[in-house]
């Protein structure tokens, strides 16, 4: 099942984030988050009517996924980045490719029109994912960032979508 999350998916949340965060180049940070790192960033994401979701099964989270703004300035507004995340004992099981499909079916009806992954290259079951999902590659990032003492590269990939009917400026 894939749900909104709550508050009380927040350590499990927690948990999946900084696994990655310790233990893979999905992410290009180096230090663990904490609960309340989490609950601001959740409490920012509903505030911004930015949705995460989360994939549950047997009352246990499997992973979460986002999205959120790719870039600051107002012309901007209708391209988004989104990131999906899953426990590491249930890679390869479809719950990135459940979340995914059901981040670009959101993205779809708030009218954006690009959706965006920033992927590390080695990452290769995520590339693989949005691939199959659609997403093109954009570019690549050379020598991006610096994690586990070598240099990363960083993949964009976009979908398109409709987006608004009638953009507008502003």
């Amino acid at each position: 099942m894939i749900r909104l999350a709550v508050e009380n998916d927040l350590p499990v949340i927690l948990e999946i984030y900084n696994d990655a965060i310790l233990n893979t180049t999905s992410v290009y940070t180096y230090n663990a988050q904490t609960l309340e790192d989490r609950k601001l960033w959740f409490d920012k994401k509903n505030e911004d009517q930015f949705p995460i979701l989360v994939f549950e099964e047997n009352n246990s989270v499997l992973g979460f996924a986002t999205f959120g703004p790719f870039r600051a300035w107002p012309a901007y507004k209708y391209t988004i980045e989104h990131s999906v995340y899953v426990h590491s004992g249930y890679w390869n099981h479809g719950v990135g490719s459940a979340l995914l499909k059901e981040i670009i079916n959101l993205a779809g009806e708030r009218n954006f029109a690009t959706l965006v992954a920033g992927i590390d290259s080695s990452n290769n079951s995520s590339l693989k994912m949005h691939q199959k999902f659609g997403f093109e590659y954009s570019g690549t990032i050379q020598r991006a960032g610096y994690k586990f003492g070598k240099w990363l590269d960083l993949v964009f990939y976009q979908k398109n979508l409709l987006g608004p009917e009638n953009p507008i400026d502003g």
